[in-house]
């Protein structure tokens, strides 16, 4: 698309938003930023949009704007099948999301990780790696750096190394990354995709354009990858805790190795990183298969490994208060991704969770208390729905909590010296804090103040 010219309507205010009229002005597009939220003030989008230009529209949506638009830009958090998206939709209006915008302008290598848990740090991991080994790299997408705001500093030789949510894979047409990988599903956001098949669907459009000449990473251990490995376009590679696949990254042992097919090679032992737990094992070995696709030597992608350390918010080690340790695993933001960091603990843990409603069931973060959790602390929207299910399944000492600077003093008076604290709420933030970025640091904060 000729986008000089051309009325753009973005929608959302947010990070994502203001990094597409970025982009958008960038390339002589006429903007126009609306937001549903009449009660916003028109001067504190101004300042978000510093030097960025745009007719900033509130409330209503008017049938003069969808009828006068080119194409419609949303943000991650706009369903698909919202009232906006229906009247753009029923006015012609092609609809694309952030990130179909910028791959339309980025002229380099293009590396993609979606997946239900591990995204983040498996993002950061290739980002990384791949920085390492060439100076033009960029790490984008849903790991906090808009995917608008860096493209148009690709070349030919760069690198993009993209975090994808199945948000933004519900609006992606001509996104064809050169390697590509899911790394599990498992139940999440169904609040949004409503059915399974759906989320999985959307999951896997990461490599709907991939072709035979290029790879898609996938985990061995997923029933639904293996599907979806025997019936993808793109060149399978696979990576497995428990099974040595034809070609990819496996464990023997503490080794993690990687066979192309022919030859099997070891490349580092688990001991030897910063990482703990068995999910990180996984992210790690999708990150070798993910960069040695894209050419990365194995010394640098070795090296880069060793060294890594673990994200921000992913259980992060915080400090150690008269022999207790914290640790923040706010980003934890589903079951699946908290038993991963309740599995992670090898100390007796005072455990926090709770929050927004997403439409989880808390059953498999309950069975992985076993002897781990001695106390569960609880907050927000799902409190009562966790603590039935621990009840359910014979667990009762359980605290309730209104705030989290509350929760942080009960879990100072009930763990003792050689114990753990965790953060890992195994629900979405939203409601009392923005994001779980904002929830992990005041946990921090709040540690800290102890």
């Amino acid at each position: 698309m000729e986008f000089s010219g051309k009325k753009v309507t973005v929608v959302g205010t947010g990070i994502s938003g203001i990094g597409a009229v970025g982009l958008l002005n960038a390339v002589g597009a006429e903007v126009v930023l609306y937001d549903g939220n009449e009660k916003l003030k028109i001067e504190d989008i101004e300042k978000k949009l510093g030097t960025y230009k745009a007719e900033i529209v509130l409330g209503e949506l008017t049938k003069e704007l969808t009828d006068s638009s080119d194409l419609l830009v949303i943000s991650p958090g706009v369903p698909i099948d919202s009232p906006v998206v229906k009247a753009f939709e029923a006015a012609g209006v092609p609809v694309w999301g952030e990130v179909e915008l910028a791959y339309a302008f980025d002229k380099g290598k293009v590396l993609a990780i979606t997946g239900t848990n591990g995204k983040t740090t498996t993002t950061a991991l290739v980002g990384q790696i791949v920085g390492a080994y060439h100076k033009d790299t960029f790490v984008v997408g849903n790991i906090g750096n808009p995917y608008t705001t860096e493209v148009l500093k690709s070349n030919k030789d760069s690198y993009t190394v993209a975090e994808i949510s199945s948000f933004q894979l519900e609006t992606v047409h001509e996104f064809h990354p050169l390697v590509s990988a899911i790394l599990n599903i498992t139940p999440d956001h169904l609040n949004r995709h409503y059915t399974m098949d759906c989320y999985v669907q959307t999951k896997e459009k990461i490599a709907m354009n991939q072709k035979g000449s290029e790879v898609c990473v996938l985990n061995f251990d997923d029933d639904y990858l293996r599907e979806f490995g025997e019936h993808t376009t793109a060149k399978v590679v696979w990576f497995s805790r428990f099974t040595k696949p034809d070609r990819g990254a496996y464990m023997e042992g503490d080794m993690i190795c990687y066979t192309d097919g022919i030859r099997s090679q070891e490349l580092l032992n688990v001991h030897d990183m910063n990482l703990i737990g068995a999910h990180n094992y996984e992210n790690v070995m999708a990150a070798v298969c993910i960069t040695k696709a894209a050419g990365i030597p194995d010394e640098i992608i070795v090296e880069q490994i060793k060294q890594f350390k673990a994200v921000e918010h992913r259980i992060e080690f915080v400090t150690e208060k008269n022999g207790v340790r914290y640790y923040n695993d706010s980003k934890g933001t589903n079951p699946e991704a908290a038993v991963k960091a309740i599995e992670a603990m090898t100390r007796p843990t005072v455990l926090i969770g709770g929050g927004y409603d997403k439409g989880s069931e808390f059953d498999l973060y309950v069975k992985a208390f076993k002897d781990r959790v001695k106390l569960l602390v609880l907050i927000g929207q799902t409190s009562d729905k966790i603590e039935a299910t621990a009840k359910k399944y014979g667990f009762t000492n359980i605290i309730k909590a209104e705030s989290l600077k509350e929760v942080v003093d009960i879990c100072a008076e009930n763990a003792k010296d050689g114990d753990a604290v965790l953060l890992s709420p195994a629900c979405a933030s939203w409601g009392m804090f923005d994001n779980y970025e904002q929830r992990g640091r005041l946990f921090k904060e709040y540690v800290n103040a102890l």
